[in-house]
């Protein structure tokens, strides 16, 4: 029998929110245990890859995205998280990944966004004059004082943020067959981007019931809960080992 302390380490690959980056995720890895490690992903423009072109499409962010992971995950244990934006990529991702035949991630965890199949009927935030947007993306948290407050720091994460809210608001949701694996949802009690409806969605997505997970909190709560968040991550992919 193998023991627990001889099973390979489980990646957990993190998604960023919009305007995010892999800095987003760095405290997460000292609230789990030593036998998951956080790797977060950078996409094109964003982090480390600042100087790539942005993309504003979702194809091409999930084809950019699968080839960070494609070789890794054909040897080594891994689930997905994602936050807000984060959440439907880290959706589009895992039903990339089955559709090219690699392993099933061990767990899907989602927080921060209504399922793909609730239209969104809100005005698009990537269409508006510059002062409406940034109050928008104000509104939502997530973004340090140093950097709202900073009006060349806010002039180039502008066009950052624009690119991920187009990516989004643009996409079309096209029904495909439920996966079969589990999904953990962690929700914000008065995150006012998920409403129950949107939430309770996701279940049709998976043939597996949907855990959820609810925390105080609105849009960005997860900052606020980190040794409860790494605590859920840990437990739920050590106990599937």
């Amino acid at each position: 029998m193998i023991t627990r302390l001889h099973q390979p380490k489980i990646t957990l690959y993190c998604l960023p929110f919009a305007g995010g980056n892999a800095l987003s995720y760095r405290d997460f890895q000292t609230h789990v245990t030593e036998q998951v490690h956080i790797k977060p992903l950078d996409l094109p423009g964003h982090g480390k890859r600042i100087k790539e072109p942005l993309l504003t499409k979702l194809e091409t962010i999930i084809d950019d995205l699968f080839h960070q992971v494609q070789e890794s995950i054909k040897s080594q244990p891994y689930a997905i998280y994602g936050h807000s934006m984060g959440a439907l990529v880290g959706y589009l991702l895992t039903k990339h990944i089955l559709s090219a035949g690699l392993p099933t991630p061990r767990h899907l965890f989602l927080s921060g966004k209504e399922a793909p199949s609730q239209t969104n009927h809100k005005p698009h935030k990537h269409r508006l004059p510059k002062t409406n947007f940034l109050d928008k993306i104000n509104e939502l948290g997530g973004i340090p004082h140093e950097i709202l407050e900073h009006a060349e720091l806010m002039d180039f994460f502008e066009p950052i943020f624009r690119a991920d809210f187009k990516a989004i608001e643009t996409y079309v949701y096209h029904p495909t067959p439920p996966m079969d694996m589990p999904i953990t949802f962690l929700h914000g009690l008065t995150d006012p981007e998920v409403s129950e409806s949107g939430l309770q969605a996701w279940q049709q997505e998976t043939r597996q019931p949907i855990s959820i997970k609810k925390f105080k909190g609105d849009h960005f709560f997860i900052f606020d809960h980190l040794p409860q968040i790494g605590q859920l991550f840990s437990h739920t992919l050590t106990r599937q080992a």
